[in-house]
């Protein structure tokens, strides 16, 4: 941060000596060097893993004090003085010889037999009438291993590495347990308590500091809450603090925390902020912008890399182009030091962008050692890859936490920025729509380049370098064609080749597949490959190239595959989808995975066919068109185009099913969905099934959507929406499966289709409830149940019901919640639906806690419980938890009402529950106030406020404000505490929320003050 010296702190005060004192004799015994001490926390020894029995604490006195002299000699009057300071016994000198004698002993025992044969040295020694502990193995104190790993992170960011330098600060400040020297009386001690206290102090300043230039405010404005708290002088704390604040969108907060601090120096020393503190406040006032942005890379998160390397593999037969690659690769030389390169490709489908562009990006990556990102914008297809899909997965990769990722595409662009600042990232952006579509997704900061391809010239793409590139020369097409093919055929008819790569338009897609056949097939010469061109073409309007010969050559790959490879490629043309997945291709094809692998892996050398990532295929864009021309023509019966569809619907069923039965053992919505044909995928691990869903998501949304024409397929889909609804709370794909759900919705009352419309309704309930639109989620939940009810399903109704319930208790219709929950226990135990039972016990517990009646409450949350530990059901059974948790906070059993929740944390972050991962920590710090814990309740409110970024809506953001400010408040930062009460009235004004008349009440002995 500007104006504050950077550096990890050194230990204050007392240094390390230079060099070991010397010793005689040999080097010590395996004893010794197995030995280990810990002082930052309780004074403790270790014999490799076995504890060593330290004895009394006057006893861990004298070793605290020998080991922290790290060698050096301590007479026995500076002991003396060291455990009893002014005052010490009469008998001082014995007691230290006999605390010195119990502690050789224990710490090398059998040690002097060994020593009268001269064959070991003693760890504690004697010498001219002190003692010495000596010759300890390398990092046997806590205290000097944390001293080394402190130089090392100082010598990282000296050095500009960051992301080490935190990562080994971070190890450092790990080894602290507690208090340090805990329990060990004596000034000495409590001298060095304090001293390498302020030593730590420092050291967590410095990793917030470094947390700060990496971008993660969002994370660091709960821990420097708590800090605050806990040191409420330390202006240091409240600078990070209210940079902090400042970057995560929160200037008002920010401020507060400025007039806050001064109140309190003012108060109790009498004395202003110190200038760093004042020059702060003054630049977010001015709205600074050196403030809004981290300075170097963001940090690499745990199982994510660092440093992206997403680009596709390229060709190994790249041919020509050689004067764009120069000049290209010139522009991305130059970037360092410059305003972010943009270089824009436009051209025909066919004419080589992407592969261009993949072969100067490689070329170009040690220009860009922080990595390079890919995406596929699909802007020539019916569906564009929006923005804010691909914002959040770019953060992602880039080491960004979901929790942290925010909403909107403005927020998600200024993130993106925000972390690539001080990074040289290289973003490579294919096949894109228009320039409205690329413009948020530049990194645009110095360092950084971009490449675009696109079919349409970005004239609007302010400040890009634009180029068109046009078809192959004849030279250049003739030399990818012979790379491909083979120099030895092609020498001798030079002319049919010519030929070749004329009737291919010299397209270099074209050329490669008609090339890639030609390879295939030995006995085939040169000219009999232009003879077939020149007889086979065709016009297929569906392919709008722009060039007959593209469709030709098409045409010609296609016409030379065996007809199964040929039916692998008329049928995966069909399904929509960014690309699809070996199994479920397999599904399309009705075939085993080891066949179809098989096929797929040979039309990939074909080059009809891509390779996405291992298992993953796609295809060009003007292929797939290609393939589903073929499709329609030449599928027999033609019945079967809409059976290899129904198949990959049925696939995606079942195996979103497979994925929902084993989160939710014992529910029964996997017993009433649409039957399916073909089989999906067995999962026997929890986090597998999980991962499948997730990787599956645009495909499986993709599918749904597909289906949305097909009455007789509509309502499966609108199934695999409902189990898959995990997607709606992931915050990386809610959007995508509300749009879905909305088309389904509007699907099924287009076809008449009442059951399947009560169904899709379910979804959008259930989508509108997380975000916290509660009047559209009870509108839809009603039309839903009398959908239900005239197509006697009464699954939908059980849900509904249960659904209107818990909307009703946010709404304060307590009477209207437990009609609607008690029916739906009613219409769950008609069913059999255990879970479902307990859902809406525990649903039903919360109208009773809100109507007083608390030992009630308890008692239905229990028997939620005990349904799900019975089932086996340990997600639902968090949710029982979290509803005790509730309970037995309002009945004042706070230690048990922490537990609950806290294990519902654990399960609701296992799981990837983000909305009810923040809705714990928002109950913790609930709990945290009752129990009178200001700081921790403030703590957890802010972690709940980053979890609950983009999901939950603002209703829950207003409720977790509220009671931040009554934790801060209670913590005497009562400025920050009225800015979030202020947040916090309008969020309900604007939805003429009853608890804005609570708030305002808060914030009216603030104001009066």
């Amino acid at each position: 941060m500007d104006g504050v010296p950077k550096g990890v702190p050194r230990v204050p005060e007392q240094r390390r000596p230079d060099s070991t004192p010397e010793t005689t004799g040999p080097a010590g015994p395996a004893e010794a060097a197995a030995l280990r001490f810990g002082v930052l926390g309780p004074v403790r020894a270790w014999r490799g893993d076995e504890p060593v029995s330290t004895g009394s604490p006057q006893q861990r006195a004298l070793l605290a004090a020998l080991l922290l002299r790290e060698g050096r000699t301590a007479t026995a009057a500076e002991l003396i003085d060291a455990l009893w300071g002014e005052e010490p016994p009469s008998q001082a000198l014995a007691a230290v010889r006999t605390y010195a004698s119990r502690l050789r002993k224990v710490l090398d025992p059998g040690g002097e037999a060994r020593r009268s044969g001269g064959t070991a040295t003693a760890v504690l020694v004697s010498e001219s009438g002190g003692y010495a502990v000596r010759d300890l193995a390398e990092g046997a104190l806590d205290l000097t291993v944390a001293q080394d790993l402190a130089t090392e992170a100082e010598k990282a960011r000296s050095a500009g590495d960051l992301c080490h330098a935190r990562t080994t600060l971070r190890r450092a400040l790990a080894l602290w347990d507690g208090e340090t020297l805990a329990g060990v009386p004596g000034p000495y001690a409590e001298a060095q308590r304090v001293r390498l206290e302020e030593w730590r102090l420092q050291l967590v300043e410095s990793r917030l500091d470094m947390d700060l230039e990496q971008g993660r405010h969002a994370e660091a404005v709960s821990e420097l809450t708590a800090l605050t708290a806990a040191h409420p002088l330390r202006e240091r704390l409240r600078e990070l603090l209210m940079l902090a604040l400042y970057r995560s969108g929160r200037q008002a907060e920010a401020l507060a925390v400025y007039a806050d601090t001064r109140r309190l120096l003012a108060d109790e020393l009498g004395v202003d902020p110190r200038p760093g503190l004042s020059e702060l406040q003054q630049r977010i006032l001015q709205a600074d912008p050196s403030l809004a942005e981290p300075s170097s890379p963001a940090p690499e998160p745990a199982a994510v890399p660092v440093r992206p390397a997403q680009l596709p593999a390229t060709v190994p037969d790249f041919t020509g182009r050689s004067a764009f690659v120069r000049e290209l690769g010139d522009i991305l030389s130059s970037s360092e030091g410059r305003v972010m390169a943009v270089s824009a490709l436009a051209g025909i489908g066919g004419v080589g962008k992407t592969t261009l562009a993949v072969h100067v990006a490689h070329q170009a990556r040690t220009a860009f050692p922080d990595g390079q990102l890919y995406v596929d914008l699909q802007g020539a297809g019916a569906r564009a890859a929006e923005p804010e899909t691909v914002l959040g997965s770019f953060l992602r990769a880039l080491g960004t936490a979901d929790s942290a990722i925010p909403d909107s595409l403005e927020e998600r662009a200024a993130l993106f920025r925000s972390v690539l600042a001080g990074r040289r990232v290289l973003v490579l952006l294919d096949n894109a729509r228009d320039a409205a579509q690329v413009r948020p997704l530049l990194p645009g900061t110095d360092g950084c380049a971009a490449l675009v391809t696109s079919r349409v010239r970005m004239v609007d793409l302010a400040g890009a370098h634009l180029i068109d590139l046009d078809v192959m020369s004849p030279d250049e097409a003739l030399a990818l064609f012979t790379k491909i093919v083979g120099e030895e055929r092609v020498a001798s008819e030079r002319k049919a080749a010519l030929d070749v790569v004329a009737a291919c338009g010299f397209l270099p897609l074209a050329i490669r597949i008609a090339a890639s056949r030609l390879a295939a097939r030995r006995t085939w010469t040169v000219s009999v490959l232009a003879a077939k061109l020149a007889d086979e073409r065709r016009r297929l309007d569906e392919l709008q190239a722009g060039d007959l010969a593209v469709k030709a050559t098409f045409e010609l790959g296609y016409g030379q595959l065996e007809p199964a490879q040929a039916r692998a490629f008329r049928l995966l043309g069909l399904a929509d989808g960014p690309d699809i997945s070996l199994t479920a291709a397999a599904a399309v094809l009705d075939l085993p995975a080891e066949e179809t692998e098989d096929l797929l892996e040979s039309l990939v050398d074909t080059s009809l066919l891509e390779s996405a990532a291992p298992g993953r295929y796609r295809f060009h864009d003007l292929v797939r068109l290609y393939a589903r021309a073929c499709a329609e023509r030449d599928e027999l019966p033609p019945s079967e185009r809409g059976a290899a569809l129904s198949r990959l619907l049925d696939f995606y069923l079942a195996s979103a099913a497979g994925v929902y039965a084993i989160e939710r053992p014992g529910d029964r919505l996997v017993d009433h969905l649409q039957p399916t044909s073909y089989p999906g995928l067995r999962f026997d691990d929890r986090h597998a099934a999980q991962d499948w869903l997730y990787a599956e998501a645009m495909s499986l949304l993709a599918c749904a959507r597909q289906s949305a024409g097909q009455p007789e397929s509509l309502p499966r889909a609108i199934d695999m929406l409902w189990a898959a609804h995990d997607l709606s709370e992931s915050g990386a794909n809610s959007r995508e499966y509300e749009a879905t759900a909305e088309t389904l919705v509007g699907a099924a009352r287009s076809h008449g289709l009442g059951r399947a419309e009560a169904r899709a309704l379910m979804t959008l309930v259930n989508v509108h409830h997380v975000s916290g639109r509660f009047e559209r989620a009870e509108e839809e939940a009603e039309r839903a149940i009398l959908l239900a009810q005239e197509s006697d399903d009464l699954l939908p109704v059980c849900w509904a019901r249960n659904a209107r319930g818990i909307i009703a208790l946010y709404q304060n219709r307590h009477t209207d919640g437990e009609e609607h929950l008690s029916r739906a226990i009613e219409h769950f135990r008609a069913l059999g639906d255990r879970p479902g039972e307990a859902a809406a016990l525990c649903n039903l517990s919360r109208i009773h806690l809100a109507t007083g009646r608390t030992q009630s409450a308890v008692a239905l949350a229990r028997q939620g419980i005990d349904i799900y530990d019975g089932l086996g059901n340990s997600m639902r059974g968090a949710n029982a938890r979290y509803a005790l948790g509730l309970a037995l906070t309002q009945s004042g059993e706070l230690g048990k009402a922490a537990d609950r929740l806290r294990e519902a944390l654990e399960v609701f972050r296992d799981s990837r529950q983000r909305l009810w991962e923040g809705m714990s920590l928002f109950r913790l710090a609930e709990v945290d106030l009752a129990a009178r814990r200001a700081a921790l309740a403030a703590a957890n409110a802010e972690m709940a406020l980053t979890v609950l970024r983009g999901i939950g809506g603002e209703w829950r953001r207003g409720n977790v404000l509220t009671v931040l400010g009554r934790a801060l408040s209670g913590i005497g930062q009562t400025g920050r505490a009225q800015v979030c009460w202020q947040e916090a009235v309008g969020i309900y004004e604007e939805l003429g929320s009853p608890e804005a008349a609570e708030v305002r009440a808060l914030l009216a002995p603030v104001q009066a003050a």
